[in-house]
Order: structure tokens, then sequence, then C-alpha cells
């Protein structure tokens, strides 16, 4: 059975790792093919495929192009990649905060002024977003468990974690779409009420709005 291009990219980054030298195009090719078992055709692309996801580096030295990784390269992405990973969930996570709040407060006052109206036709609205907050307070302590498990920059591991802090920002942004669906209601509800007094009524902040990071969003 012949490699996978996923098994050939890491036999060919741990040959790096292991040489820890410079080699050119044609060295390359050589000893994985001898040392690795990766084909000599498929080395080139396997190589830049490892060049382009910037675990191997390159460059021009005089006439000739050399190829090398270390082992402290892949380490320090890994870090980097968690420390951007654990700004983007503690992001994430008081943007849910501070939604809770609001639609806390939201869900308390409309309840008021349903019992005031004799009207209960928000029910069923109010009683689906606080399903929504519940899973996602589930969701929320399973991100955090995950953290926890991240201290080693296992690679998987890192992987999972964006993988839910991708779920927690999209989240995030389902959570400010139910504050504004809310407020909507309210409004139509009692159409003498604008949007500012709505806000201030029920304490949403000014500069509500959805969290942008393109970098967090998912993969299509």
């Amino acid at each position: 059975k012949g490699l996978s291009f996923e098994e050939k990219r890491n036999r060919m980054l741990s040959f790096f790792h292991e040489k820890q030298d410079f080699f050119q195009l044609k060295e390359v090719e050589r000893l994985c093919h001898k040392e690795k078992g990766i084909t000599t055709m498929s080395a080139k692309e396997v190589l830049q495929s490892l060049v382009d996801d910037g675990l191997v580096d390159t460059d021009k030295i005089g006439t000739c192009v050399y190829f090398w990784a270390f082992p402290s390269k892949l380490g320090e992405r890994l870090r980097a990649r968690l420390r951007a990973a654990e700004a983007a969930l503690s992001e994430t996570r008081e943007q849910r905060r501070r939604l809770e709040a609001e639609l806390a407060e939201a869900k308390a006052a409309a309840a008021a002024a349903d019992a005031a109206e004799g009207d209960n036709d928000g029910e069923a609205e109010r009683t689906r977003l606080a399903a929504a907050l519940a899973e996602a307070e589930s969701a929320n302590s399973a991100a955090d468990e995950r953290l926890k498990r991240l201290r080693d920059c296992d690679p998987a591991a890192l992987d999972g974690l964006l993988d839910e802090t991708r779920a927690a920002y999209a989240g995030a942004n389902r959570w400010t779409d139910n504050a504004f669906a809310l407020s909507g209601w309210l409004r139509a509800k009692f159409p003498a009420t604008d949007s500012a007094a709505v806000a201030k009524q029920f304490g949403i902040a000014e500069d509500l709005d959805y969290v942008a990071r393109p970098d967090l969003a998912p993969f299509d």
C-alpha cells in the first residue's frame, strides 16, 4: 500500500527535524526516497506543500536554493496558534457573558410587560432563547476542558480547540442575532417604543455588534 499525501508530508517533515541541516531539492528527493520511502516523483510536490504551510523554510543562497526546518520552529508555531486560540476564546466568552446578561434582563422585562398586558404571545420565543443559552453554556464548559489539555501544544488537540473556538465565534454572532430579534419583537409589540428606548430599557449596549473575526470563520 502506498503512502497517503499526508503521510508523505509527516515523513518529510520528520526527515528535516531529524537532520537539522540544509538541503537542496535533489538531496531532499534522494534522501527522502532512501530513508523515508517517498518516491522521487512526488517529493517536490510534498516539499512545496510544507513550504506553503510555513513548516519548511527555503531561501536562495548564491545560485542554489536550500530547504530546512528545525523542531523549535514547529513548537513556536503551535504555541503562537495556541495563544491566538486562547485570545479568541476569551473574547467570545466575554461576548457571551455580556449577551447572556442583556438577554436575561430583556426576557425578564418582556415577561413583566406580558403580565401587565395579559398577553403571552412572546413566550415561545423567550423559551427558545433560554434553550439556546443553556446549550451555549454546555459548549463553553466543554471548550474549557479541552483548553486544559492543550498545554503540551498537541497539534490534534489544538485543531479541536480551534474548531470549538470557531463554533463559539459563530455562537456569539447567533446570540447577537437573538438580541436584535428580541428587540425587534418588543418594538413590534409596542409600536410607540423606538429602538433607542428598547436598548435603554433593557440595558442593551449601544455598541452591541457582531464579532468580526474572519480568521475564525468556519472552513467551507
